[in-house]
């Protein structure tokens, strides 16, 4: 068992969950129970993957939780891009948090293979 606040992963992860909450506040209101709710959700099941799977018993089902982050993560990704297109977000936001999405995705599957080796 770890820490998983010592993870560089779980902070980046903490950040960009974060960022959306900020980001989702501008919303119209009637997305409350929409597009935020799945947003905010989505980034926070990141950060908690990472977190219960830390108290895993084994590496295997670490890895478990490490999956389920990155598909949160690639949820997250398209739900900001749904935002955009909705005209819910604009282009530079979105750009930035989609690039930091895709570092989490990117440490996570570093994660993850390193788990399973």
């Amino acid at each position: 068992m770890q820490d998983f606040r010592k993870l560089s992963v779980w902070k980046k992860a903490h950040r960009l969950t974060l960022n959306v909450y900020e980001l989702t506040s501008d919303f119209p209101d009637d997305e409350r129970y929409g597009l935020i709710s799945q947003m905010r959700r989505s980034s926070a099941s990141i950060g908690a993957n990472i977190a219960e799977g830390c108290g895993s018993g084994s590496d295997a089902d670490f890895a478990r939780f490490v999956q389920m982050a990155l598909r949160s993560a690639s949820e997250l990704e398209y739900q900001l891009l749904l935002a955009r297109d909705l005209t819910m977000l604009s282009e530079k936001p979105h750009r930035a948090a989609t690039h930091h999405t895709q570092e989490v995705k990117r440490m996570l599957s570093g994660l993850l293979k390193k788990l399973r080796a």
